[in-house]
């Protein structure tokens, strides 16, 4: 005789499937991916056209500035619009894989974009210095109630912050496809050529901030021996040490760190008017010769500490009384070393 128990659920039947559980944890956070990627993409191509239309297209028209100053301030602003306007519908209507591959030929466009980032800046900045009427013109657009307060210096890195979300967004997208979808090979194929594009624009990114470092300190070194000192080198640091003699006071010295190099500098005496404030090269020391040491002042004591760096013709003891940036210099220093070393 069968009793109630019959409609009791077996609790092997309660329990779900782990494989089914990890399915429905992928297809919850690719929903979710999807839909930032849709919900950010139209915010995307809604501010590109602003730009488009109030910026390029108006000074086109009127003349405001002359076509390569245009296309160095802009670049490939309106091809990468055009781009997000082909991918957009496909997001809308859920093909995913077929639009994002199809996307990925455009991605040229954004490496040209990154290799003309500083040149877009500079142009920037000397339009609005010399020339009034694209002041005003600039003044104008950024005031429209379109753009929310928003600078056109604020909108024109804006391709270059899209394509690192387009990475993380496909990645993810990618990752948590299950490998049966019939987009899983597109997804993972535009996933691949994204993230080969960010890398180089990174990349692109970092060279464009060393450049601007080295011209920086070149114009801060003045005389003929610091010509050409700063060129194929890579910035790493920057700043005010104490050089210990073996007698005497210790004397502040200026300390320019570059990956192959430690330079040494002096400023300028104030006599000089026209070379004030400027530094005049004393030594380089070879950081692929260099033994570096860390020695700490006593506790409670005014001096933060020393670092002893020997070379093989010359031992150099430094200083700092701010502990903190001797332990910046001292990581600075161990990368430097270790670069060459390798």
């Amino acid at each position: 005789m069968y009793t109630g128990q019959l409609g009791m659920e077996s609790p092997v039947l309660r329990a779900r499937c782990p494989v089914q559980e990890q399915r429905a944890r992928w297809e919850r956070k690719r929903a979710r991916t999807a839909r930032e990627l849709l919900e950010t993409e139209r915010r995307y191509q809604e501010q590109l056209g602003l730009v488009a239309t109030y910026f390029v297209g108006i000074l086109r028209a009127k003349g405001t500035l002359r076509p390569p100053e245009r296309q160095a301030l802009f670049g490939s602003w309106e091809l990468i619009y055009s781009a997000s306007q082909e991918l957009l519908p496909y997001l809308e209507g859920g093909h995913w894989g077929q639009g994002l591959e199809g996307f990925c030929p455009h991605l040229e466009l954004y490496t040209q974009f990154a290799a003309n980032a500083e040149k877009s800046r500079t142009t920037l900045q000397e339009q609005l210095k010399k020339s009034k009427r694209f002041r005003r013109f600039v003044r104008l657009q950024e005031g429209r109630p379109e753009f929310g307060g928003l600078q056109l210096q604020d909108l024109l890195p804006l391709p270059l912050q899209r394509l690192q979300q387009y990475e993380n967004l496909v990645v993810s997208l990618a990752e948590n496809t299950s490998p049966n979808s019939p987009d899983h090979q597109q997804l993972t194929r535009a996933a691949r050529l994204i993230s080969e594009t960010a890398q180089r624009v990174h990349t692109m990114g970092q060279k464009q901030k060393n450049d601007q470092h080295l011209r920086r300190v070149q114009a801060l070194l003045s005389g003929r021996q610091a010509k050409g000192l700063t060129s194929g080198r890579w910035f790493l640091r920057q700043g005010w040490l104490l050089v210990v003699p073996p007698s005497g006071k210790p004397r502040p010295r200026m300390f320019f760190l570059f990956s192959d190099v430690l330079l040494m500098a002096k400023p300028r005496p104030a006599l000089h008017l026209l070379q004030r404030g400027t530094f005049i090269c004393r030594a380089l020391y070879p950081m692929a010769q260099c033994q570096l040491h860390k020695v700490f002042g006593h506790s409670g004591g005014p001096c933060g500490g020393l670092l002893n760096l020997s070379f093989p013709r010359e031992k150099l003891l430094l200083m700092s009384t701010d502990q903190e940036e001797l332990v910046h210099w001292y990581h600075s220093l161990t990368l430097a070393i270790s670069s060459q070393k390798n």
